[in-house]
């Protein structure tokens, strides 16, 4: 049996099914956009994933930290009785926000596995990492992997996403990856990361390697926000994962180009280093509101993928055996 980890304790990774590696449910973006940016409306997060499962998917990753998802609970009452576990530098995750997802999960039928880690700028509260060493940080991480949330039952599966805001890595960027690294040296759960818009991603690899990461140990996040072929190529050179995960109602010359990308990789060797996911994250990213929600990439995506002269067993691979090979990395 290779165990993994979900809101509901360990199950075998021959049952995650159709997984998708990065996703958000309950979560407060509100620093950065006000309109769209809060997402915690329950009964259309329950409903989103239904239609999930109707389309064959089984397992979501959760990757919302404490910094996204202050405010985020379904039940205001219940932030409010969390008191300060809401979300702090010691309480990665809110008492609240693993309640909730606990709940959904159990209400939708859908595997959901949780990050712990701490976000990127300008999120993450500077004092408290100037005032806490980076093994001081690791051990809260390894905390929630081993022993679980406090005040809660639950356990985190991954690290991440831990990311870094723009093409450079500020310094309390840095501590939080020496700190997951750490953190996956004691525990060896894989780390998943946030690298938009520029290739920071082989940076962010680079400070792993630094610490003893293996590279498989790792996958490098929004690699499709970053429109640079070689650079895909050589994240996967490198042994780490390539995450295309901003895959959301990707239409047209956006959708073709991402197939693109992924039948590339494919093509050239690295079938087995490649994620796929939506990165759902506002309000607009979900069917409600007009979005694709958390069905576009098990639908539409895949026939893409397979109209570009991929075949089932190959999108199957990426889907669903990748998924289960990273989690029990």
């Amino acid at each position: 049996m290779s165990a993994v980890t979900t809101v509901d304790g360990e199950i075998d990774s021959a049952e995650l099914g159709l997984t998708l590696m990065h996703e958000h449910l309950m979560i407060n973006q509100m620093r950065e956009q006000r309109r769209i940016g809060l997402v915690h409306d329950r009964d259309v997060l329950l409903a989103e994933l239904e239609e999930y499962r109707k389309a064959g998917g089984r397992t979501i990753v959760e990757l919302t930290s404490g910094e996204l998802a202050k405010g985020a609970a379904a039940d205001p009452a219940l932030v409010y009785r969390a008191g300060a576990n809401e979300a702090d530098g010691a309480h990665t995750r809110g008492v609240a926000h693993i309640l909730d997802l606990q709940s959904l999960s159990r209400d939708s039928g859908v595997h959901i596995v949780v990050g712990t880690g701490h976000y990127r700028d300008p999120y993450l509260d500077k004092q408290w990492f100037d005032e806490h060493s980076v093994d001081q940080i690791a051990s809260l991480l390894v905390r929630d992997l081993e022993e679980g949330f406090p005040g809660t039952t639950v356990r985190a599966g991954i690290i991440g996403e831990i990311g870094s805001d723009k093409w450079f890595i500020s310094a309390a960027e840095e501590r939080s990856f020496r700190a997951a690294a750490r953190a996956n040296l004691r525990t060896g759960s894989v780390i998943t990361t946030h690298a938009a818009r520029w290739p920071v991603g082989i940076e962010q690899l680079n400070i792993l390697k630094s610490e003893g990461v293996d590279p498989t140990h790792v996958i490098i996040g929004h690699c499709d926000s970053v429109p640079i072929p070689e650079y895909h190529m050589d994240i996967a050179k490198s042994g780490a994962w390539v995450q295309f995960d901003g895959i959301r109602s990707a239409l047209g010359d956006q959708l073709r180009r991402r197939v693109g990308w992924v039948v590339d990789l494919c093509r050239a060797g690295y079938l087995s280093r490649v994620l796929l996911s939506h990165d759902v994250c506002t309000l607009d990213d979900l069917s409600t509101y007009g979005g694709c929600g958390f069905t576009f990439v098990p639908t539409v995506f895949r026939d893409a993928l397979i109209q570009a002269g991929l075949n089932d067993s190959e999108v199957e691979q990426m889907l669903v055996h990748n998924p289960a090979r990273a989690l029990c990395a």
